[in-house]
């Protein structure tokens, strides 16, 4: 078995277990009778997953001779290993099982999204990606992606948790503790993010000689960077707290999700051979 199938099968059981696990996560938030039991059964499915994704991303890797984010399904499935790496480690610390469903929910969806129409066999980079900066730039973007995925997540969270009225409130997190990881993580997904487009620019001199030319990535990576620079000044400086600063987050993620979807698919340019 070589490792390509290694990597299909693998990939297919983490999805498997990431199912399970969701599954068991909406038992827990909409009323289980063992809440605690059903949370830790749902994270140990989540590490589990976690644990398949690694091997499937590796094994794709060695497949392919290189660093395994060189089109948008090998993006997909490396950047749903970064949110649930930094998930796992946020869980350690903090009882997450309440908020759950709204990260492993997305990432259920982009390993379908990634098997069912992003799949591509393994094959050579084109000729522009072989250096080494793709395994810098790229793996920045994925690293801040999933600071901003899990952002999201805690954003949305947020937002029901303020519902004071509502039942769903009484059985997430308190806004307050939501707002506050949704803050952490997305400024240190920030922070790798502007260490992503600083080398990409870097890069882009070394390729084409010029340091910026408006390229459509280009172009939606600063307005994303702009976008999250613009929740943090508002949460900083001007005090912004509760459902503004989750709009501004929502509004930065959404920003975050068409700079790798969108651009790919609408717009040709420099960055088009991320492929479908």
């Amino acid at each position: 078995m070589n490792a390509a199938v290694i990597s299909n099968w693998t990939l297919l059981s983490a999805t498997i277990a990431l199912t399970l696990s969701t599954f068991i996560a909406v038992i827990k938030l909409t009323g289980s009778s063992h809440p605690d039991r059903f949370a830790k059964i749902s994270l140990s499915l989540t590490g589990l997953a976690t644990a398949f994704l690694v091997v499937a991303v590796f094994a794709r890797g060695i497949a392919a001779g290189r660093a395994p984010w060189g089109n948008m399904y090998e993006y997909a499935i490396t950047g749903t290993l970064a949110v649930l790496v930094v998930y796992l480690i946020l869980a350690i610390k903090n009882d997450l099982s309440g908020i759950a469903v709204f990260v492993l929910m997305p990432l259920l969806l982009s390993l379908g999204l990634a098997q069912t129409v992003l799949y591509i066999p393994v094959a050579d980079l084109v000729p522009a990606l072989e250096s080494g900066w793709l395994v810098i730039h790229v793996s920045a973007a994925i690293i801040a992606g999933g600071g901003f995925s899990l952002g999201f997540a805690f954003a949305v969270g947020q937002l029901l948790a303020s519902r004071k009225n509502s039942k769903l409130a009484t059985r997430l997190p308190s806004s307050e503790q939501l707002e506050l990881l949704s803050y952490r993580v997305t400024a240190w997904g920030f922070a790798v993010w502007t260490f992503s487009v600083l080398a990409g620019a870097i890069w882009a001199e070394n390729a084409w000689g010029r340091f910026w030319g408006w390229d459509p990535k280009e172009t939606w990576a600063l307005i994303t960077w702009i976008a999250y620079a613009a929740y943090l000044h508002a949460r900083v400086t001007v005090g912004w707290r509760g459902g503004k600063a989750a709009a501004i987050a929502i509004v930065g993620y959404t920003s975050y999700l068409f700079n790798f979807f969108g651009v790919n698919i609408f717009f040709d340019g420099l960055h088009s051979y991320g492929g479908l």
